[in-house]
């Protein structure tokens, strides 16, 4: 497979890894409220390969806005993945897996900043400042920390109950103005929101409020309970699909996915959650809608559509996986981008922490 036209052009010395803002402006790029710079900030976890649904949910979309947005950043949140205790190596490994699972995607360090969010101080001193406005009644009514604190038997620990103050501290510290999200990740977008205008209230206008860029996905369903989200966790292993697979495990997979007793395919999802669970995948994949997926396989068993979907996701992913398995034998380079990223990262970070270190009056 050939190379990306970013690689192409790094190795040509077309561009400089982590320079790729200045001179980007195009015509028709949006303005955030408040007149502020449009400037878009995103974090995933590095805890394991992402899967099916995080890339058609999220990484797919993260590669269009790198497009339309003049100023785009994506952290690898390392600092949030240790709310659940993590080996050391794992998580080092997983960190370059991770940017080898981006760059792959499509996503490129010339138009975004990739970067390691534990490699820029200020997200966690930020986070303290304003873990000092959050009430402690806010955070225990976010769900997620309802569902994750009752995981561990009611004793999660205090970075579990404040991350998502350290969520809106990623945010405000590049006082981003859009923000890329799930239906589930509304909650703490609302806390971000409600945080920064605290901060207005109290220091004066300073914090741009961030809006919502909501995904247009279908939610991928887990492959063996189509009632739940396809997820990294997830014990059953033919349940998710990762994007390191190899086509004998897609189809495997496709193959023990729960449909029903019903040969046709239509698409029903509170009737038939399974079959419709496999179109919306196709339909994702493929750009089809289900209306036309379901049209063009009509007279098909389920068993033979288990297998069309196969392909299709197959041919989907081929250049992906391809890609980060070439990109993860260079550890280097990966390790180049990452410094890089977080050195722009820094620049941006720097000034708008001092600036509301002054507000606060620490200096």
């Amino acid at each position: 497979m050939a190379l990306p036209v970013w690689r192409r052009a790094a190795a040509a010395g077309r561009f400089r890894l982590g320079s790729g803002f200045r001179g980007f402006r195009e015509s028709g790029k949006e303005r955030g409220d408040q007149g502020a710079e449009p400037r878009v900030f995103s974090g995933i976890q590095p805890t394991g390969i992402p899967h099916l649904g995080n890339y058609l949910g999220a990484l797919q979309s993260w590669v269009h806005l790198q497009e339309r947005y003049h100023t785009v950043l994506y952290s690898i949140v390392d600092l949030h993945s240790i709310t659940v205790p993590q080996d050391p190596g794992t998580l080092r490994q997983s960190v370059l897996d991770m940017a080898a699972c981006l760059l792959a995607c499509g996503i490129s360090p010339a138009q975004s900043c990739i970067f390691q969010q534990s490699q820029v101080a200020e997200h966690a001193e930020l986070a303290w400042i304003l873990s000092c406005l959050t009430s402690m009644p806010r955070l225990r009514h976010l769900p997620q920390w309802k569902v994750k604190s009752q995981r561990q038997n009611n004793e999660g620990s205090v970075g579990l109950f404040t991350y998502p103050v350290l969520q809106a501290a990623d945010i405000l510290l590049y006082r981003a103005t859009h923000v890329p999200v799930g239906d589930d990740q509304v909650q703490h977008l609302e806390l971000t929101q409600d945080t920064a205008r605290l901060f207005n209230r109290l220091y004066g206008d300073f914090f741009p409020i961030p809006k919502a860029i909501m995904g247009t996905s279908k939610k991928i369903r887990s492959l063996r309970d189509p009632s739940s989200k396809m997820s990294k966790s997830d014990p059953h292993k033919l349940a998710t699909v990762r994007l390191t697979d190899s086509p004998e495990e897609i189809v495997m997979k496709f193959r023990k996915a729960v449909t029903d007793f019903t040969s046709e395919v239509t698409y029903d999802p509170e009737g038939r959650p399974g079959v419709s669970n496999l179109v919306a995948i196709h339909s994702a994949v493929t750009g089809l809608s289900a209306e036309e997926i379901v049209g063009r396989s009509r007279g098909m068993e389920t068993a033979q559509y288990k297998l069309a979907v196969a392909e299709a996701v197959i041919q989907k992913l081929r250049p992906i996986r391809e890609e980060m398995h070439r990109l993860q034998k260079d550890r280097g380079y990966l390790q180049g981008v990452l410094r890089q990223g977080a050195q722009r990262a820094k620049e941006m970070a720097a000034p708008v922490y001092d600036s509301v270190c002054r507000l606060v009056g620490f200096r």
